[in-house]
Order: structure tokens, then C-alpha cells, then sequence
């Protein structure tokens, strides 16, 4: 069996998953594997850049059969998966009444069904190896609800909900489940917001900045590192919810 530790990072082309990739890449000691679909051109420049110490792997995390060939080849090349770590994910700003049922399945499918997904291929193993780490990336807003966001926050609780539920139940397997909900951060993700409204969020962020990437992978770094944390929601946001 490989002895460095095997880390699975999903919707890592990009984002917040680039900077996961770009922290954890820095051990030697581990291997990460770098899920993405879409952004392809991405994924091969970050693979390019980082060399041997990653993989890159292609699957789309609301497809199931697509998700178990991807833990199949992992297992079967390295014995084993040690982290797990659910980032892929999606927003959209609508009112409430325009979000169509379309919007909301896509939402759920991509930020909670996913980590459904994962999870149930990635757990026989990490049972059988009585070891694992599980991050789910959620929000801010999965905590505290955002306005025009009702369907992204609702996937984002799900998953506070399904990781606390999970922490107890594997916990006697030595497999831990935490949640990172970041406030935030600057991504393509939050670029739809104006610069005015970017202002106000630093006004009213005590530590007076939005977050990077680097913020919440450096957190994802301890969580893999630390062996008595389970059930934990941690959200860096520099202060702007406390």
C-alpha cells in the first residue's frame, strides 16, 4: 500500500479547490488527486505547473457512475483514499420566486448530492483502513441564511447537516467529518459582486479584507494534520459573522 497519505479534492481547477491544491501540493508526503469537468484548460496548466506531485481526473460530481469509476481507479492505483475533500460547487443570485425547478435541482445535485455521491463511493474503504478525513466546503450563508440565495444556502446546510450526522456515525471508525464555511473570498465565483458591494463586505469585516483561497486551504491543511477534531463547522471569514 502507498504510504503517503492519498487526498481526493473535488472542483480543484479553480477557486478556492485551485488554492487547496496549490497549499497541500507544497508536502511531499502527499498525493493529491484533482477532480474537475468542465474547466479542463485549467486543471492540465495547474497539473503543468505543480508537476508529478498531483493527478488530475476528469468526472462530473452529480453523476454517479462517473464519481465510482473515478474512486475505483483511485483505489485501485493507490489502495486507499485518506482525505476526501467535497469543494466542487456552484452559486446563483435569484429572488426566491424567479428560481426555477431547474435551479434548484442543479443546485442540490452539485452541492449536496455530490457529496452524497463521493461519500458513499469513497467509505467502504476508509472503514476498512479504520482511517479517514472527510471536509465538506459549505458557506457563510449555510449558517446564516443569504437573501436571494434561498436554494445555495439550503444545499450549503444540507451539508453542515449531513457532516455532523456522518461525524458521529464514523467516528468509532476513526474517520472524521468536518465543514469549512467560508465567508468571501475572492473567486470567480463571487465576481458577479460589484466593487461597491465588495467595499461594504471589507467595511464590515473586522479583520477589514474579503478572504483568498490560501485562507481556507491553510485551514484544510490543519484539519488533515489534526486527529481530534470531528463534527466542527469552521468558518473563516474574517469576522464579519461572529
Amino acid at each position: 500500500m502507498v504510504h503517503k497519505k492519498v487526498i481526493l479534492i473535488t472542483g480543484a481547477a479553480r477557486g478556492i479547490g485551485k488554492g487547496i491544491v496549490e497549499e497541500l501540493s507544497k508536502n511531499s508526503e502527499f498525493i493529491i488527486i484533482a477532480n474537475y469537468n468542465k474547466s479542463e484548460k485549467e486543471a492540465i496548466k495547474l497539473k503543468e505547473r505543480i508537476g508529478e506531485n498531483i493527478e488530475i481526473y476528469k468526472a462530473d460530481v452529480t453523476n454517479k457512475i462517473e464519481i465510482e469509476d473515478m474512486m475505483n481507479y483511485i483505489i485501485d492505483k493507490y489502495e486507499k483514499i485518506d482525505v476526501l475533500i467535497n469543494n466542487a460547487g456552484i452559486s446563483q443570485i435569484k429572488m426566491f420566486n424567479d428560481i426555477t425547478e431547474q435551479d434548484w435541482n442543479n443546485m442540490i445535485a452539485t452541492n449536496l448530492t455530490s457529496a452524497f455521491y463521493t461519500t458513499k463511493a469513497v467509505i467502504n474503504n476508509m472503514i476498512h483502513n479504520k482511517n479517514g478525513c472527510i471536509i465538506n466546503i459549505s458557506s457563510i450563508w449555510g449558517i446564516v441564511g443569504g437573501s436571494c440565495e434561498v436554494h445555495y444556502s439550503t444545499a450549503k446546510a444540507g451539508l453542515i447537516g449531513m457532516s455532523k450526522a456522518l461525524a458521529k456515525e464514523l467516528g468509532p471508525s476513526n474517520i472524521r467529518v468536518n465543514v469549512i464555511a467560508p465567508g468571501d473570498i475572492d473567486t470567480d465565483m463571487n465576481r458577479e459582486l460589484s466593487s461597491e458591494s465588495i467595499e461594504e463586505i471589507k467595511k464590515e469585516t473586522p479583520l477589514g479584507r474579503i478572504g483568498r483561497p490560501i485562507d481556507i486551504a491553510r485551514c484544510v491543511k490543519w484539519l488533515i494534520e489534526d486527529e481530534f477534531t470531528t463534527g466542527q463547522v469552521i468558518s473563516p471569514n474574517g469576522g464579519w459573522v461572529i
